[in-house]
């Protein structure tokens, strides 16, 4: 770690036992909690539940399909992703020209059609593996917050048993890919927060964090051009990508802020204007906005995709200064955005399943995807039967979120509480800017990327409750007690969903006993 600062210091590593020395008051502010010394048993821990998430997200994967062709909005991108297996990555289909979201997410369907071919499983596949991929993340991420490996386990059980991210990682659609990307950039704004941290904490060791008022340069940072590039895909998957990229930019410049103050610079806020602004605009934001139009490649390199000679057909010189692949790209991608922005409710018909973004925190409004009744589904032990899929967050936790985001606030302006802090910022970044143009038509689907926000807000909330691990028998064992009690009710509440998450063959009566409110029906 030593080596990345950019000065050369003295005196590391000759066997002075400066290493060695107990933490000053300012290093040990700096460094916080340490991370758990049990590595290799997270490891397993990890693996063990990612393997069991895995396999309920891929258990009977292709089912249901309407009459074997997708359902809902796979409709639009499974097609669509075939397109480009044929083609060599872009869309090309003039007649069913509803090519309206970045090419990215289409990109990971097709890798699964071209497995498996075109099928349930063959377009849901990747969609799976990115589910499975969440789990593993907030894992991790969870366990760096907390500090603690039980608590990292919790959170990705509930991952596991949350009805939106386990119905979206079996959908061909594109949110489940965002929400992996976007959950990855997180986890490396993280890491990179506690790298800077202990950067910092070696330059006040050595005495040398004041020699200027804006505090040392900190060298080159991997982790936060890591998540210039996740973000970038997560933008490649849906536009919405860049509210996390302005989000997640301005978290990482208050971390350096916050971590200059505690090092002891005299100028925190000139230190980070000076040292960090720069390379941060560079890494979170110009990186992002070249990975995304790399992501583009396909389409730049045809001469039959949709819209590649959007200029030239309609007569538009706009932008005639630029190369005429990238005007061509400039000019579809205002005739998309115009496409998003009129996509508004059509006054006194609205759509059946459309929700607006207050109704999301709690699920209120959530979307049947399928559904088959009568006598010919069979396989529920009476004449009649029901199979639906419908897109629900498992209760027992989307019912608690207006709660914990009122904790976070409390904790992260009265205690400065930077974890809460960070996982607001990560879940407001999915629901504030769709109260900005209330118009458009939404679906809670779009609220897919703030669900591992919600497990990681209300896995902190059970780290209070669990206590600090030198707390006395009697309270541990109470908020072990507790810990347990919550999850288990969250497991139980998953199962209970289950037949409607997977669209397995249940009764009628079985059906309507699953719609818990008049909203969900």
């Amino acid at each position: 770690m030593t080596a990345l600062l950019t000065r050369p210091r003295p005196g590391m590593g000759d066997g002075s036992g400066a290493d060695a020395a107990p933490p000053s008051d300012r290093e040990a502010a700096l460094l916080g909690t340490p991370m758990p010394a049990d590595r290799m048993r997270a490891l397993w821990v990890t693996l063990v539940i990612t393997t069991i998430g895995g396999v309920l997200r891929l258990w009977n994967l292709g089912h249901p399909t309407d009459g074997g062709s997708p359902v809902f909005d796979e409709k639009h991108y499974v097609p669509q992703a075939w397109q480009m297996l044929r083609n060599g990555g872009y869309e090309d289909n003039y007649g069913y020209e509803l090519v309206v979201h970045p090419p990215l997410a289409k990109q990971l369907t097709a890798i699964g059609e071209w497995l498996f071919g075109y099928n349930g499983w063959g377009w849901r596949f990747t969609a799976a593996i990115a589910g499975t991929i969440i789990i593993l993340l907030v894992i991790r991420i969870a366990r760096r917050l907390t500090r603690s490996t039980l608590l990292g386990a919790v959170a990705g059980i509930l991952v596991i048993c949350d009805g939106v991210l386990h119905l979206q990682s079996r959908m061909g659609m594109l949110d489940i890919f965002q929400a992996a990307f976007v959950v990855a950039a997180f986890g490396c704004v993280l890491v990179d927060r506690d790298q800077v941290r202990e950067r910092l904490a070696v330059a006040v060791r050595e005495g040398w964090v004041a020699e200027t008022p804006f505090g040392p340069r900190l060298g080159f940072r991997w982790w936060r051009f890591g998540a210039g590039v996740l973000l970038g895909l997560a933008t490649a998957i849906k536009w919405s990508g860049m509210y996390w990229v302005l989000a997640f930019g301005l978290l990482t410049i208050a971390f350096d802020v916050a971590a200059r103050r505690a090092a002891g610079v005299a100028r925190p806020w000139m230190g980070m204007l000076r040292r960090d602004l720069a390379p941060a605009v560079w890494s979170i934001g110009i990186i992002s906005v070249l990975v995304y139009l790399s992501t583009w490649w396909a389409w730049l390199a045809s001469e039959t995709a949709t819209d590649r000679h959007y200029a030239e057909i309609n007569g538009d010189d706009s932008f005639g200064f630029l190369p005429a692949p990238l005007q061509n790209l400039l000019l579809y991608t205002f005739n998309v955005l115009d496409f998003h922005s009129s996509l508004s409710t059509p006054q006194g018909d609205p759509h059946p399943w459309e929700s607006k973004p207050w109704t999301w925190p709690m699920g209120l409004r959530p979307m049947l995807y399928y559904h088959d009744a009568g006598g010919d589904v069979g396989g529920c032990g009476q004449s009649d039967c029901v199979q639906a899929t419908m897109l629900i967050g498992t209760p027992a936790m989307w019912w608690l979120a207006l709660p914990v985001l009122g904790w976070g606030l409390w904790r992260m302006i009265f205690r400065a509480d930077w974890r809460y802090a960070a996982v607001l910022v990560g879940y407001g970044a999915g629901l504030l800017p769709w109260f900005v143009n209330l118009d458009r038509q939404m679906y809670f689907f779009y609220a897919t990327p703030m669900a591992p926000f919600l497990v990681l807000g209300l896995t902190l909330v059970l780290g209070h409750l669990l206590g600090r691990a030198k707390a006395g028998f009697e309270r541990r064992g109470t908020g072990l007690l507790v810990v347990a009690l919550y999850t288990g009710l969250v497991v139980a509440n998953f199962v209970w969903l289950w037949p409607i998450l997977v669209g397995d063959s249940i009764t009628p009566d079985r059906w309507n006993a699953e719609l818990w409110l008049p909203s969900w029906r």
